[in-house]
């Protein structure tokens, strides 16, 4: 049952534009949100979310309603603008893959975007992601809105992702005079706390199975929240990536988490360690993630850029002011030196009774 608060003074007799937004209790909806209703131009905004909205700003129409399940048009009438936020549950150790725990990110586009027609919206602006491009050797660096979405098979949040981006375009496309504006963020990061893919990415590196990790990008939230507000003011219409100017490295990645020192594993034995330790619940990562850890999967920013947008923060400024530092980066450099070098005796001791026999169940199979 949606449950919603008082709306604020301006409504639609006012001339300006309605806009929904799902998703509207994290961090990101809640800007989103602010940001739509201080824009003149909007008479009325309605958050929507199962969470509770209670630190929604005053005059914004609030319901806590389940996506998945109720009845959205009588609380969606009237809207000009939908914008979809709201995402899939992340995988849960156990769960055999990136399933999530409820409705996929695809089929709950589908319906979000029925009642956008069933409401006459004339824009949509729905949130994907960059890890739709897939994670491989070949990528160009960086990813361009014209490189071909692959996403890498069994990571359901890249597939859920581009069949969201499909059901837009046939939307798109039924309903004429309308504009969709698909927005690809690359990992965004939050102070208040950070998504389920940011964590697991994070944690995932603690893997290593390339000499050279890949380049990274991080996103603030706030700088998200921006790209959807020029979207629904300019109805943009098309996909755009969403990132901070350029990248940094890996290297700089793992120095900035404060990582200390790590042994390298073989491919086949990381996936098969990393398939273990989710299987039993000793690790928020699953093993089908691993590629995101190996190969490029940038995106470039220009064509958002191009319509007005910019970043205030930079991928280390993002990165962080979303994370703690680890106790490896608060230590002395003499410290560390100490430290790494007994760490990596004590490690080799370790992965040769323990690794050795995981590498010869893996050849043998």
């Amino acid at each position: 049952m949606a449950t919603g608060s008082g709306r604020g003074g301006r409504g639609p007799g006012s001339g300006g534009s309605v806009v929904v937004v799902t998703g509207a209790a994290g961090p990101l909806g809640r800007r989103v949100c602010e940001l739509a209703a201080a824009d003149p131009a909007v008479a009325r905004v309605v958050a929507l979310d199962r969470r509770p909205l209670s630190t929604m700003a005053v005059g914004i129409d609030r319901h806590q309603v389940e996506l998945a399940l109720a009845d959205l048009k009588p609380l969606c009438e009237g809207a000009d603008v939908v914008v979809h936020l709201a995402q899939a549950d992340g995988p849960h150790p156990g769960a055999g893959g990136l399933t999530g725990s409820g409705i996929g990110d695809g089929e709950l586009a589908h319906r979000v975007l029925d009642v956008a027609s069933s409401v006459g919206a004339s824009h949509v602006v729905l949130l994907s992601s960059a890890t739709s491009y897939g994670a491989w050797a070949n990528n160009p660096v960086p990813l361009t809105e014209d490189a071909p979405l692959r996403p890498n098979p069994g990571v359901a949040i890249a597939s859920e992702k581009a069949e969201l981006e499909r059901a837009a375009a046939d939307w798109r496309e039924d309903h004429p005079g309308t504009t969709v504006t698909v927005l690809r963020p690359c990992i965004t990061v939050a102070a208040e706390g950070n998504g389920w893919l940011a964590r697991a990415l994070s944690r995932a590196s603690t893997v290593p199975v390339t000499e050279d990790e890949p380049p990274a990008q991080f996103l603030d939230v706030a700088d998200l929240a921006s790209a959807v507000d020029v979207a629904r003011r300019m109805r943009l219409d098309g996909p755009r990536n969403v990132a901070p100017d350029g990248w940094i490295s890996g290297e700089t990645a793992r120095q900035l988490a404060g990582g200390g020192p790590r042994v390298r594993l073989p491919e086949r034995v990381a996936v098969r360690l990393a398939g273990w330790r989710w299987r039993w619940g000793m690790a928020s990562t699953p093993p089908e993630l691993l590629p995101y850890t190996v190969h490029p999967w940038v995106v470039a920013n220009d064509r958002l850029r191009a319509d007005g947008w910019e970043p205030t923060a930079t991928n280390e400024e993002a990165y962080v002011a979303s994370h703690q530092a680890g106790p490896w980066a608060t230590m002395s450099p003499r410290r560390r030196q100490e430290l790494a070098l007994g760490a990596t005796g004590v490690v080799l001791v370790g992965a040769v009774v323990g690794v050795v026999a995981l590498v010869r169940r893996c050849v043998a199979s």
